[in-house]
């Protein structure tokens, strides 16, 4: 299902980029590390006929991916802005072409294309969602629980979260971390949607532990192997009977036919930053509905500003599974949105108004703001 109009052309003026620092409100543990602040950059796209705002969801060390923010904060005022700035009058379908040029730092595109798109749909008066092709006005909400001190721990966690609402649960695993976490879960709290997260942690040679996860009943194993493992994970998800999910490995519509042609993947998480933009997540949306394959929209602890826009893409028909799309205070006790995106019956509204529906808070976005930098044509 294209995008069944494109967006107007803006002037683009400038190009603004602030490194932020957010304090989670709880350390958040993954196989590759524990966090305890969001460090993300901001892009504030500005044009003759207003501003428009993207996330870049880099992190501060390459752990997740080869992208960090000190080097996205170079790659991006160094080539990637320029060559838009050059461009000056552009239409957001129109920057994945003129960047094309530059390899990789997806993330960086992704937030400088959700800028200038945001500022060309705020001119037009008209909402992400309904660019995107949104069928829903609320997706149901999920959430992402890091690695705890023990079991018990984690168990006391997911309560919360299932007290709040959420109404799927993602555990974070790794070797030694895996088969007695996601039993507790379920021993305690029985049929709840349940899936499991990897990060990349393991290796063929782990397939007989990964296996013992199938008694679970999961939803899906997401990522279990490395990103450049597509045939390692055709083998594998041909010994499991859990679902094998493909996050890290999916960095474009081309990394998605693949995976699906060699068996790799029966589910795929789409991230937006990780594949280049929402156009592209579009793209892939398209390409799974068309072979029967079910989407979740992925999160990279974004702020108010990416978790509204991810928010429009997981409304899109092929996102049949709960994403991670959670309410803002499930990371953050100070967003730099005015109205945060809340839980609602276990669901999260699709913004409504214009681009991404959202506006900035700006004593926040200063209060969080550690570095900045404008560049002008």
């Amino acid at each position: 299902m294209p995008i069944a109009r494109a967006a107007a052309s803006v002037a683009l003026e400038a190009i603004e980029l602030r490194v932020l620092h957010l304090p989670l409100v709880s350390p958040f543990t993954t196989s590759f590390g524990t966090e305890t602040v969001r460090e993300v950059i901001v892009v504030r796209a500005r044009t003759v006929d207003g501003d428009g705002w993207g996330e870049i969801v880099t992190q501060q060390a390459p752990l997740y991916s080869s992208e960090y923010t000190q080097g996205a904060w170079d790659v991006a005022q160094r080539f990637l802005v320029p060559a838009l700035l050059d461009a000056g009058t552009l239409a957001p379908e129109q920057v994945a072409g003129i960047l094309e040029p530059f390899v990789g730092h997806r993330m960086v595109k992704a937030g400088l294309e959700l800028a200038i798109l945001d500022a060309a749909l705020r001119a037009e008066g008209r909402p992400l969602g309904e660019y995107l092709g949104a069928v829903v006005d609320r997706v149901p909400s999920g959430v992402s629980v890091g690695i705890q001190r023990d079991p018990a721990a984690l168990v006391e966690a997911v309560g919360g979260y299932l007290d709040a609402g959420y109404v799927r649960i993602k555990i974070k695993i790794k070797p030694g971390r895996d088969v007695a976490d996601t039993a507790a879960v379920r021993d305690a709290f029985g049929a709840i949607p349940l899936q499991v997260d990897a990060n990349s942690a393991y290796t063929l040679a782990d397939g007989a532990t990964l296996a013992e996860l199938d008694r679970f009943d999961l939803l899906l194993i997401e990522q279990p192997l490395q990103e450049d493992d597509i045939v390692d994970h055709a083998t594998l998800a041909a010994r499991l009977r859990t679902p094998v999910c493909l996050d890290e490995s999916i960095v474009s519509a081309k990394a998605a036919a693949d995976a699906l042609a060699l068996g790799a993947a029966s589910v795929i998480n789409i991230k937006a930053g990780r594949v280049g933009g929402y156009l592209e997540a579009v793209r892939i949306h398209d390409l799974c509905r068309e072979a029967g394959v079910p989407v979740w929209c992925g999160g990279m602890l974004e702020t108010g500003i990416g978790r509204a826009a991810n928010a429009a893409l997981a409304a899109l028909p092929g996102f049949t599974l709960p994403g991670d799309v959670s309410a803002s205070d499930r990371f953050y006790a100070r967003d730099i949105v005015t109205e945060p995106i809340r839980l609602e019956d276990g669901h999260v509204r699709v913004p409504t108004g214009h681009g991404l529906g959202v506006e900035i808070d700006p004593v926040a976005l200063e209060d969080a703001t550690v570095a900045r930098a404008e560049l002008r044509r």
